[in-house]
């Protein structure tokens, strides 16, 4: 079974006030489109994630999600959805998102993907609790009433279906509603508070209290190693240092990275970066180190995580760190998407002392410290 996700970003976000459109404001440290973003690529049951955005919107997208996949929206939301399922190649189910739900776990996406097993369609909701009164005054029961969320998941015929059959000049409140319009049957599995919508100025304020509330700190450390050779460059942190050798590795051998990868994977219990990335697979062979970190800083991502602060200490006789500092600390700030006062990279020698101190090679320890989602 193939699966894709559609994220819908083409709104332009209105009443949410701001510069940009609010998908893309900053949120909880990041554009608020790259939270759920981030949940549905490192979910390891979603095959492909299209954006779709409105017109105009590319770099703006671009600068919030670099080269990920996207398409152009219409008017509306249907029409924009109509879009995303056109645009998909090859897909079996289908979870359509709006962007404006940045939280999005993990548990949810399971839920709905195993109510697709017996259903055409599956939404996740959340029971009523206010009191509930029409227009007029008199009270409405609440029983069998759900607010409901986004993704919603379908098998992509049921859904390609619906859209095909809906009235061009009718809107539906949801996909879903469409679906049932076709007599299929859609599930609805529980929802989570941490999914809410925003939609007003005072909602981004309501979503900061509700992320940072259910957060905890946790901060690991990451160690590496590697022998200098002759004939090989010298990455650190993603930059090349001149210098007479470099180190050798199965990948590009960045000591400085590889110890932040493996702090980050520590943060969540992730492992470490041979699990993720081992040097026996032919694939790594000279990988750019910033892969790697990259993929550390999804999974983190994924988990609901934030990364607050990352520390680096190089460990080596030569060549001299400090003409390079600041280089590394943007070029590492720039892997993370963090601000560079977020980074921070020293060097220290072994007084000679050790493999470091004979220049038979060179260390890198790392500290990271992220915020998750308290269990």
């Amino acid at each position: 079974m193939r699966t894709a996700a559609i994220i819908v970003a083409a709104g332009n976000g209105t009443r949410a006030g701001g510069s940009m459109p609010k998908q893309f404001a900053l949120l909880a440290g990041k554009p608020m489109l790259a939270h759920s973003h981030a949940a549905m690529t490192s979910h390891p049951d979603i095959d492909t994630v299209l954006v779709v955005i409105g017109q105009g919107q590319e770099e703006v997208l671009r600068a919030a999600l670099g080269d990920a996949p996207f398409t152009v929206g219409g008017a509306s939301r249907r029409e924009s959805v109509a879009s995303g399922l056109a645009a998909l190649e090859e897909a079996d189910r289908v979870l359509i998102h709006d962007a404006a739900r940045p939280f999005l776990p993990h548990a949810v996406i399971d839920r709905l993907l195993v109510a697709l097993e017996t259903h055409d369609g599956a939404i996740p909701g959340l029971p009523v609790a206010d009191t509930l009164v029409s227009a007029s005054g008199a009270s409405v029961p609440r029983d069998g009433l759900v607010r409901v969320q986004t993704p919603q998941a379908f098998r992509y015929a049921a859904i390609a279906q619906a859209h095909a059959a809906w009235p061009g000049d009718e809107e539906a409140t949801d996909d879903a509603q469409m679906l049932r319009a076709l007599g299929m049957e859609v599930a609805i599995v529980e929802g989570s508070a941490m999914l809410e919508k925003i939609t007003h100025p005072a909602d981004f304020a309501a979503a900061e209290a509700r992320h940072g509330a259910a957060m905890r700190v946790r901060t690991a450390t990451g160690y590496d190693v590697h022998r200098f050779a002759e004939g090989e460059e010298l990455w650190l942190g993603g930059v090349l240092v001149p210098h007479a050798r470099g180190l050798s590795g199965h990948s590009d051998a960045d000591v400085a990275l590889h110890a932040i990868t493996d702090a980050l994977l520590g943060t969540i219990g992730a492992g470490d970066i041979g699990m993720h990335f081992p040097p026996s697979d032919p694939k790594w062979r000279g990988a750019a180190s910033a892969r790697f970190l990259e993929q550390a800083a999804t999974l983190v991502a994924a988990e609901g995580g934030v990364i607050d602060f990352i520390d680096l200490t190089i460990i080596c006789e030569a060549p001299k760190i400090g003409p390079h500092r600041e280089t590394i600390r943007a070029s590492i700030a720039g892997i993370l998407g963090l601000s560079v006062s977020a980074v921070s990279v020293k060097a220290t020698t072994t007084e000679r002392l050790g493999f470091t101190g004979r220049g038979e090679g060179m260390a890198a320890q790392a500290i990271a410290t992220v915020r998750v989602p308290a269990a």
